[in-house]
């Protein structure tokens, strides 16, 4: 595993982090999980990701939230006969007819899929008036 590497991840993770913060502001509130749905062909790396993400959400409404990881499946269309399926990263196969035109559909995104938040009583209150 390469510095650089851990960076990118680290990177990612930032903009996780300020994704979150961002919608934690918006509820008076602070992160308690955070999930993430990552494909094959992201760019993204989940162990590395789980490693840089304590680093990337210490002082923030995150710290201490648990980042659960979910790995998506590689989905392509294929050109040849329209058929959706799943594929092997290494292989953008039409998995009906075997034909090699295909277009990805998921697999190559990281999603922010949800945020649970803990909300203070103070502001439980105010939006119950």
């Amino acid at each position: 595993m390469s510095a650089r590497a851990a960076m990118h991840e680290f990177s990612i993770c930032q903009a996780l982090v300020a994704k979150v913060e961002e919608v934690a502001r918006q509820h008076a509130a602070r992160a308690m999980q955070i999930r993430v749905a990552i494909g094959p062909l992201s760019g993204v790396e989940p162990k590395l990701l789980l490693r840089a993400y304590p680093l990337a959400c210490a002082g923030t409404s995150a710290e201490g939230a648990r980042l659960v990881i979910e790995e998506t499946q590689l989905r392509v269309r294929c050109r040849q006969c329209n058929a959706e399926s799943v594929a092997a990263p290494n292989r953008l196969l039409c998995g009906v007819c075997g034909d090699w035109r295909t277009e990805v559909t998921s697999g190559d995104e990281m999603t922010l899929l949800q945020v649970e938040l803990e909300i203070g009583e103070a502001e439980c209150e105010a939006h119950h008036v």
